[in-house]
């Protein structure tokens, strides 16, 4: 008599692609300020193979019966599932974690705002699909929101910012994830957690590489509550659910209209400032979150019976 209700609320969030989209970007906001907080404690191989290792165990119960059904689906598949296991878990978040040990959580979040520009360009090269009008307003208007937020309504603060080689890091990361974004939707019909069990224990395997020549080279965590506290955040809710959630969302709106979600990252990060750094809220960041929203909604909505990727 229990069973029904569950189900039917998962069923409800799983068809809200705007909600899962914006639940993604708000783990990921998260994401980004704590793995800059722990940088210095945990070398990004080291938390990224972690990262990935834990959310595995945990979501391994509910997807083992879904991987068992489906393991001829998954061998036959196995090159675009190594493919996104590669570009959207392994290698964006290791290279992501290294980015973040030599830049600020700001920069990060500035350049996070290029996300929907970088999908439009892969959409296009890889699948030969352009932006439409309302997409590409819709994304100039939301960068403008996100730029006054990050400027603390200041443009002229905008070039107060200096780039390093963290900077550059971070955007091949983005890159990276840019292209797994698209690929998203190539991905086999397949229960989502047979995809998020088999790509998170195929990340944590891949990885384990790069976690023993770090370790050589002399760079081992440093753990304590507060670490690991982090850690079990990072695998429960960027990994598990941001992954699920994102997923979802890129197979019922397509890839370019679901980008422009990335335009939350710095809103929900300047949220989770005022709300746990004591940040005071501003006018600026009233208007940012105004221009924000505006303009995912303009990108977001259907413009046509054309299904896009």
């Amino acid at each position: 008599m229990n069973d029904p209700a569950p189900r039917s609320a998962t069923s409800w969030l799983m068809n809200r692609p705007y909600l899962l989209l914006s639940l993604s970007s708000l783990f990921w906001a998260g994401n980004i300020v704590l793995g800059r907080f722990i940088a210095a404690d945990f070398p990004p191989m080291a938390l990224s193979f972690l990262r990935w290792a834990f959310a595995c165990l945990i979501v391994l119960p509910f997807a083992w019966p879904h991987l068992r059904a489906e393991w001829p689906v998954l061998r036959k598949h196995l090159p675009i599932l190594t493919l996104l296991t590669l570009t959207g878990l392994a290698g964006y978040n290791a290279i992501a974690y290294l980015g973040l040990r030599y830049t600020e959580a700001l920069n990060a979040l500035l350049i996070q705002s290029s996300g929907p520009l970088i999908v439009a360009l892969w959409s296009f090269v890889l699948l030969g699909i352009r932006l439409t009008w309302p997409q590409t307003i819709g994304i100039g208007i939301s960068l403008l929101g996100v730029l006054t937020i990050l400027s603390r309504g200041d443009p002229v603060a905008l070039t107060s910012i200096h780039l390093n080689k963290g900077d550059l890091i971070f955007t091949t990361a983005l890159i990276i994830f840019g292209l797994y974004s698209v690929l998203a939707v190539k991905r086999p019909a397949i229960h989502p957690l047979t995809f998020m069990g088999f790509t998170s224990g195929y990340a944590t395997v891949l990885l384990i590489p790069a976690v023993i020549a770090e370790a050589a080279s002399g760079h081992t965590p440093s753990l304590s509550v507060n670490n690991a506290l982090t850690l079990a955040y990072v695998a429960i809710f960027p990994s598990i659910l941001a992954y699920l959630f994102f997923n979802r969302g890129v197979e019922l709106i397509g890839a370019n209209r679901a980008a422009p979600f990335f335009h939350l990252i710095p809103v929900f990060g300047s949220v989770l400032a005022i709300a746990f750094l004591g940040e005071r809220p501003q006018l600026f960041h009233v208007a940012g979150y105004a221009l924000v929203l505006t303009g995912v909604v303009i990108a977001a909505r259907r413009t046509s019976a054309v299904a896009e990727a």
